[in-house]
């Protein structure tokens, strides 16, 4: 099969227009977009997790990003766990498909994590969680 060159153009605008949809926020059910402004990966400074499908993180001191995964892990809930997160491209976190994760116990174990949702907390968010589950 012979692509034309409008044919290649005509991919690279879907390629490009599908990455804006896939990169941007997404809308809640009242239609405003989820709280998740940008971080740098430096920024994240600590995780808890309250349970095997949700993971805190501590990100510039104050701030808190709760992060819903598809299939989690009770391996999360080990003391020995260890959150890996690789950076492929740019080193901000804007979304959930930005962060690459996995879960590594001290024998060496590791198990890749899918983050469906990433939602940065309100100051009123953040002091619900019981202060053992808190990043910070």
């Amino acid at each position: 099969m012979k692509l034309h060159i409008h044919d290649v153009r005509r991919l690279a605008l879907l390629a490009g227009a599908a990455a804006a949809l896939l990169g941007g926020p997404a809308l809640a059910a009242d239609g405003k977009a989820d709280r998740a402004p940008c971080f740098f990966i430096t920024q994240w400074q600590g995780w808890k997790a309250p349970d095997a499908n949700t993971l805190y993180l501590g990100v510039n001191m104050h701030d808190v990003y709760r992060v819903e995964l598809s299939a989690g892990s009770p391996q999360l809930l080990w003391p020995d766990a260890h959150l890996i997160s690789e950076v492929r491209g740019p080193d901000s976190i804007c979304s959930a498909i930005d962060l690459q994760l996995s879960v590594s116990d001290t024998a060496g174990f590791r198990q890749p994590l899918i983050a469906r949702k990433l939602t940065k907390l309100t100051p009123d968010e953040v002091a619900a969680i019981p202060k053992k589950f808190r990043p910070n």
